[in-house]
């Protein structure tokens, strides 16, 4: 019997405890109008499910005039979702007369992206730099037909699109595609005069390209912040293919001198082989001679009227030398 009792006893102390924690949660609720029961509140935590942040959503959803379930909330805290958030993007949607849906909103939270941001950016157009602060890049460089360089920076307008949201490129993307749409308008200019004169031009070509397809916001405008003219890139190339040509032309030219050189080279060799022929075939002329003795071909008087004839010969040839270095002297005085 007194078991029992001390059970009961037990039973109704762990009944009490559990009204005086939620009392307080359950109060506020009645008085914002919200219909929830003990019950209720006790099946919450024991699904450990935080009955703070459903009642306190449940109040928010309420005062706004939205009708939330708490089953919807406490499916949505179960599955890690963010249930401040969503119910505030639910309340701004219906302010700002956005049609918003708690199972799709609950569906962006559960994506990983921030749902009440992308309501403000809906209500509230987002402006992004191109090229973003975190690439390092200040300007986004091209260059024009005419080789010169352009620097140009540009501000892009965007607005989230909700029902794009899920599964929508983010805002890396819209960076990118705008880089690339700065750089191929430049670079279709035949010059940079052009692009100077009428920056817009980048604009609305950008914009008739449909860069925001395929991704979680809507292109407003996109507006030119600066646009200064850097190097002169083609004259730069040139003088580079300038230097590359004479490099090459020098290495043709160092090329035929080396083979010049070459075939002097062999022409002297050539030339001291004739003469050591010479030299040998003048060698022989004694041995011919004294075999021509001997097989009595030849006489002495022969002999000696061949070496007169050879001392005329050398007598007539150092005249005609003195004669003509005599008329070199006379010219040159």
């Amino acid at each position: 019997m007194n078991f029992v009792i001390f059970i009961l006893a037990l039973f109704l102390f762990f009944l009490l405890t559990l009204l005086i924690s939620f009392f307080g949660l359950w109060f506020r609720a009645r008085l914002s109008g919200v219909k929830i029961t003990f019950v209720a509140l006790i099946g919450m935590k024991l699904r450990k499910v935080s009955p703070a942040t459903i009642v306190q959503a449940l109040i928010m959803a309420t005062k706004a005039g939205l009708e939330l379930s708490s089953s919807e909330l406490e499916a949505h805290f179960l599955a890690g979702g963010n249930v401040n958030s969503v119910v505030l993007a639910l309340i701004a949607a219906s302010k700002a007369n956005i049609p918003l849906t708690f199972r799709k909103s609950a569906a962006i939270d559960l994506a990983g992206r921030n749902v009440l941001e992308a309501v403000q950016t809906s209500v509230n157009p987002k402006v992004i730099d191109c090229p973003s602060d975190s690439s390092g890049k200040n300007t986004i460089e091209a260059v024009a037909g005419d080789g010169i360089q352009l620097k140009a920076k540009a501000r892009v307008t965007v607005r989230a699109n909700l029902d794009r949201l899920i599964g929508g490129a983010t805002e890396e993307t819209i960076i990118a595609r705008v880089g690339e749409g700065i750089v191929t308008t430049i670079g279709s200019a035949k010059t940079h005069q052009e692009v100077l004169e009428n920056p817009d031009l980048i604009s609305k070509r950008v914009l008739e390209k449909g860069l925001d397809s395929g991704t979680a916001f809507e292109i407003l405008s996109i507006d030119i912040a600066d646009l200064d003219v850097g190097r002169n890139i083609g004259s730069e190339l040139q003088a580079a293919q300038a230097e590359a040509d004479k490099k090459v032309a020098q290495a043709k030219a160092e090329e035929r001198r080396a083979m010049a050189v070459a075939e002097e080279q062999e022409m002297r060799a050539r030339i001291e082989e004739n003469r050591a022929k010479v030299v040998l075939a003048e060698a022989e002329i004694p041995k011919a001679i004294a075999e021509a003795f001997r097989g009595g071909n030849l006489g002495v008087m022969d002999y000696y009227r061949m070496k007169n004839i050879q001392s005329d010969t050398d007598m007539r040839k150092s005249i005609s030398e003195m004669e003509e270095g005599r008329g070199q002297n006379q010219e040159e005085d």
